[in-house]
C-alpha cells in the first residue's frame, strides 16, 4: 500500500527540536517574574536567606519543568502547513495553514542575543494573539525558516532542499527610512509622564522630609512607583531604538528596531488594513507625528493584546510621513487629503472640538480625523473593508445624525462621527460601491438608500 504524499513529506523532513538552551532562557524569564511577584515587602518579612532559598527552589522547579516541555516540543513543515507539537500535561498538535500567514517577526530578547539565539513569531488571519512563537532557534535557522514560510505563504515553489535553505544568506534589502535616536529621545521627553515626573518626585521628597521616616522598604516602594510612571516612555525608547525601514527583494516592508530586544518584521504590503496618523499635543511644538500600521492577523484593539498594531514611523516630520504613506499606499498623498466637517447641529454633542472632526473620500482610501488635544487621522483602503455599519443613538436621533463605521479585518475602524442622516446613508453606499470595485466582482457590502453629499471638501495639510 502506497503511503500518502503527506506522510512522505513528513518522513523526508523529520520533526525538529528547538535549541537546547531554550529551557534555560524560558526558566530565566520565569524566575525574573517570580522574584518580581514576591516584592520588597516579602523580602523584608522573611529575610534575605529564606528569600534566596525560596527563589532557588522555585528556580530548580522552573528549569526542570522547562526541560520536560522542551523535550515534548517540535516543529516541521508539511506541504503548505507549519506543524507544531508542544505541551506537557495537555499535548497539542497545531497545523497552521501558511496561506493564512500575515507577518513573521524575528525577535531577539536580551538573553537570546547574549546566547546567539532568536525567536520567531507568526501572525495569521483572525488571530487575537501570536499563533506560533518558536523560541528559540539560532539566528541563521530562524532567518532561513522565516524566508521559507514567507515564500510558501506567497505560493512560491517550496524549496527542494530545506537544508540548503537554512544555510542561505539573508536576502538584500533596499533602505527606505531611518529614525534618528536623538529625535526619539526628545519625543519621549515630550510626553505627559516625563513632563509631570519632576512634580511627582518633588512631592514624594517633601513627604519624606515632613514625615522624617526613610526606611528601606519605603524608599524601594517609592522608586518602584516612580519607575512605573516613567516606564512607558522608557519602553518606547528601548523598543524603537535604531528604527529602520527597508524593502526586501520581494517588495515587502522590512522593519528593524530595538536596543535590548531587537525585532525584525517582514510585512507584505497587501496585508496592511489601515494607517493611523497621530499628532500628540506636545509634539506639535516640533511639528512631529507618528504613524502606525494595522496588519491583518494582529489582535484587534478589543482583544486586550498590546500588539494589535505596529509602528511605521515612531517619530518624524510631515514630509517623512508623507513619503512613507505613499510607499505603503501608492497614490495616497497625505498633504492632499480633503475632509468635510459634520453639520453645525452636531455642536450640541461636540461644543469645542467639532471642527477637528472630518471625513473624506479619495480614489484609494476612506479618511477620518478626530481629536482635540491629540489629533488623529485614519486611512482605510477600500479593498480592506469588511463591513460598513450605520449606527444612531438616542441623542443622534433627536438631532437627525448618525455615525458610519468602516470595519477592517482586525484593524481599527474608520469612523464618520455624527454625520447628517442622509449623508451617513450616502457614505455607506459609497463605501460599499468602492469596496466592491477595489476587491473585484464578488459581492461584499450592501446599503439601502442614496443621498447627495452636503458639504464641499475642505483640504487641510494637518488635521
Amino acid at each position: 500500500m502506497t503511503a500518502p504524499p503527506e506522510a512522505v513529506r513528513q518522513g523526508d523532513e523529520p520533526r525538529k527540536r528547538l535549541h537546547p538552551l531554550s529551557p534555560l532562557l524560558h526558566g530565566a524569564k520565569s524566575i525574573a517574574v517570580i522574584v518580581a511577584a514576591l516584592s520588597w515587602q516579602t523580602l523584608s518579612q522573611v529575610g534575605l536567606e529564606r528569600f534566596a532559598l525560596v527563589v532557588a527552589v522555585l528556580a530548580v522547579g522552573v528549569v526542570v519543568f522547562s526541560v520536560v516541555g522542551w523535550l515534548n516540543t517540535g516543529y516541521h513543515v508539511v506541504g503548505r502547513e507549519l506543524r507544531i507539537q508542544d505541551g506537557l500535561l495537555w499535548r497539542r498538535n497545531r497545523a497552521i495553514p501558511l496561506d493564512r500567514l500575515q507577518a513573521v517577526e524575528l525577535r531577539r530578547p536580551l538573553l537570546a542575543r547574549l546566547t546567539g539565539l532568536a525567536e520567531l513569531r507568526l501572525e495569521v488571519v483572525g488571530g487575537g494573539k501570536t499563533e506560533a512563537p518558536l523560541a528559540y532557534l539560532t539566528v541563521r535557522e530562524a532567518a532561513a525558516l522565516r524566508g521559507r514560510l514567507l515564500a510558501l505563504a506567497g505560493r512560491a515553489p517550496d524549496p527542494a532542499d530545506p537544508a540548503a535553505a537554512e544555510h542561505a544568506g539573508p536576502a538584500p534589502e533596499r533602505p527606505l527610512f531611518r529614525v534618528a535616536n536623538r529625535d526619539l529621545l526628545i519625543s519621549q521627553s515630550l510626553t505627559p509622564q516625563a513632563f509631570f515626573l519632576p512634580i511627582g518626585v518633588a512631592f514624594v521628597v517633601m513627604q519624606f522630609i515632613l514625615d522624617g521616616s526613610w526606611t528601606f522598604v519605603g524608599i524601594a516602594s517609592t522608586v518602584t512607583a516612580m519607575a512605573g510612571v516613567i516606564l512607558q516612555p522608557i519602553r518606547r525608547v528601548l523598543q524603537d531604538w535604531d528604527f529602520r525601514l527597508a524593502h526586501d527583494a520581494e517588495g515587502r516592508l522590512a522593519v528593524h528596531y530595538g536596543l535590548l530586544e531587537t525585532r525584525s518584521q517582514i510585512v507584505p504590503l497587501h496585508r496592511v488594513q489601515t494607517i493611523g496618523v497621530t499628532w500628540p499635543l506636545l509634539w506639535r511644538v516640533k511639528d512631529w507625528l507618528h504613524l502606525r500600521l494595522d496588519i491583518a492577523g494582529y489582535g484587534g484593539p478589543q482583544s486586550g493584546d498590546a500588539k494589535h498594531s505596529d509602528r511605521l514611523l515612531p517619530v518624524g516630520d510631515f514630509q517623512a510621513a508623507r513619503q512613507l504613506v505613499f510607499q505603503v499606499l501608492p497614490g495616497v498623498d497625505l498633504a492632499a487629503l480633503a475632509t468635510v466637517t459634520p453639520p453645525p447641529r452636531a455642536r450640541w454633542k461636540h461644543p469645542i472640538g467639532l471642527r477637528y472632526l472630518g471625513i473624506g473620500l479619495t480614489a484609494e482610501v476612506f479618511v477620518s480625523r478626530s481629536g482635540l488635544l491629540t489629533r488623529e487621522m485614519t486611512l482605510v483602503p477600500y479593498a480592506r473593508l469588511q463591513s460598513v455599519r450605520v449606527l444612531q443613538g438616542p441623542v443622534q436621533r433627536l438631532l437627525g445624525l448618525a455615525s458610519v463605521y468602516a470595519d477592517t479585518a482586525g484593524g481599527r475602524s474608520g469612523v464618520a462621527e455624527d454625520r447628517d442622516l442622509a449623508e451617513a446613508w450616502w457614505l455607506a453606499e459609497q463605501l460599499s460601491i468602492r469596496a466592491r470595485a477595489a476587491r473585484g466582482p464578488a459581492p461584499l457590502l450592501t446599503s439601502t438608500t442614496t443621498a447627495g453629499p452636503r458639504d464641499t471638501p475642505d483640504a487641510a495639510r494637518h488635521p
